[in-house]
């Protein structure tokens, strides 16, 4: 068809830790997925690799970024930019580690080298049984020996030693080449790894532990972004959680003006805070002081005072809450934080509808499709048997918008009844914190010409914030397991809006 089903697998040292949503017939996917990972100190690489999803026979792969520790942790601030994909080669996709003790005897003549394989882990499976037949090659000084080969396993146990003889004036340059293949009857051997050691180094000092399994070196080229680009946001933290009572000192300080309300208001610590936070890292802080608040018991108080103090500096009440203010941010966290589950209960029943019955919506006469079968899902009286009836000719634009235009009022209706018949089902926290929001726009705007900006204040907090973000992308709220594709995308665009 010309375009692909694209999507991503993320890897931690060539192991799989989280996968993307599949982006439908698309060559410019957006995903707009976020993933915090929790990373083992002593984690080398990661890789994010992007298939195209086949509903037959194998996902085609279409490129990945790998980024290094080294080159992650370079950039303190992140790194947020457009990377080119690399191809993907079989003999560079290796993972896993060999066990080895290598050693050269001080006496004896002529020198021999012993290298002890002891066992491999975690080697990447071959076969289509999710296993590998795998044996070790060992080359040195131009003689090669091998291992027998231990079948269907990822983790052989080989406890074998191969003796090299060293000539007189090695070993010089000469290195000790240790490869993992995995044993084919039919065909090529598939290589599973390598790993080299400098002779002179094993000469003067035993070497024995796990090693890390590498591949080839690569001899071709990238491509030049022939393949595509990523854009990723990546960023490493550190984190250091001490126990409970080293942060007593900062939760004081931080829940002083609430506590202790009496205090001048510029001075205190989350005025201080909202005046040094910047735009990128509100979000940020905001979560952190929602997740604070709410183990102290004091969430509502917290909005409170940081929607009053952003209502003291609004003079106009149509801007009211309309900035990404640390006030904004805040209720935003707190939204989502205790009232995800409520989000579901009331709107994932029309959002599954949607999905299931990929309506063809569109109001824009520019985008209307007048040539275009209509597909009827079941026999129209309620059936599933999926029969498809073609229309001859083209459909007007006005059948189409009038269509259209029904389908949207039927699936707006649904959601508008759902959110009102759920008062009783909305978080009782959640609904604390706007009864406090009415009340003190209403003492900040008292004028009758601006009775309606109490109401305006919450449904800007609870449609533009909370419902109709999450009917736009179900995806990133979890109402949905895979972002919709294009023509269900435009009706919830449409919906959203």
């Amino acid at each position: 068809s010309g375009s692909s089903d694209p999507y991503c697998v993320v890897k931690v040292d060539n192991e799989v830790v989280a996968r993307t949503a599949t982006v439908w017939k698309s060559l410019n996917p957006f995903w707009g997925e976020e993933y915090t990972l929790r990373l083992s100190r002593g984690f080398r690489s990661l890789a994010i690799y992007v298939l195209d999803e086949d509903t037959i026979g194998q996902d085609d792969i279409i490129g990945k970024v790998s980024l290094s520790r080294q080159q992650i942790s370079a950039e303190p601030r992140g790194i947020d930019s457009w990377l080119s994909l690399a191809p993907v080669h079989p003999d560079e996709e290796v993972q896993g580690e060999i066990h080895l003790e290598l050693r050269v005897p001080k006496q004896g003549h002529p020198r021999v080298l012993r290298c002890h394989l002891i066992e491999a882990r975690d080697l990447a499976p071959r076969d289509p049984s999710g296993t590998s037949d795998p044996f070790a090659r060992v080359s040195c000084c131009g003689h090669t020996l091998e291992t027998t080969v231990i079948k269907k396993t990822r983790f052989p146990h080989w406890d074998e030693v191969l003796e090299f003889e060293l000539v007189e004036g090695e070993p010089g340059e000469a290195v000790l080449s240790v490869e993992v293949w995995d044993w084919d009857i039919v065909g090529k051997n598939d290589f599973l790894g390598r790993v080299e050691f400098p002779l002179d180094t094993i000469c003067t000092t035993p070497t024995k532990g796990w090693f890390q399994l590498l591949p080839f070196p690569s001899t071709t080229d990238t491509l030049g972004g022939q393949l595509g680009a990523l854009r990723l946001a990546v960023r490493l933290v550190e984190d250091r959680v001490l126990p409970p009572h080293y942060y007593q000192p900062l939760i004081q300080l931080l829940t002083e003006p609430i506590l202790c309300p009496g205090q001048p208001p510029a001075g205190t610590a989350l005025a201080i805070l909202e005046e040094v936070t910047s735009g990128e890292s509100r979000q940020d802080v905001a979560t952190k002081l929602v997740k604070i608040f709410l183990g102290q018991g004091l969430v509502v108080p917290l909005l409170d005072y940081l929607t009053t103090r952003e209502l003291a500096r609004t003079t106009d009440p149509n801007t009211l809450f309309r900035s990404n203010s640390l006030a904004s941010k805040s209720m935003e966290q707190f939204m989502k934080v205790v009232g995800l589950p409520y989000l579901h209960e009331v709107l994932k029943p029309v959002v599954n509808r949607i999905f299931e019955e990929k309506k063809y919506v569109e109001l824009d006469p520019g985008k209307m499709d007048l040539s275009r079968s209509r597909r009827v899902r079941g026999d129209g009286w309620g059936g599933h048997s999926g029969k498809r009836i073609s229309f001859k000719g083209s459909l007007s634009e006005a059948q189409v918008r009038e269509s259209s235009l029904e389908l949207l009022k039927g699936y707006l209706g649904d959601i508008v009844d759902a959110i009102v018949g759920s008062v009783e089902k909305c978080p009782l926290l959640m609904r604390v914190a706007f009864k406090q929001l009415r009340r003190r726009v209403e003492e900040r705007f008292p004028s009758a010409q601006h009775e309606e900006a109490q109401y305006f204040s919450i449904s800007g907090f609870l449609f533009l914030r909370f419902f109709a973000p999450a009917v736009l992308t179900p995806k990133l709220f979890s109402l949905r397991e895979q972002h919709a594709d294009p023509r269900t995308g435009r009706t919830l665009l449409l919906l959203a809006k």
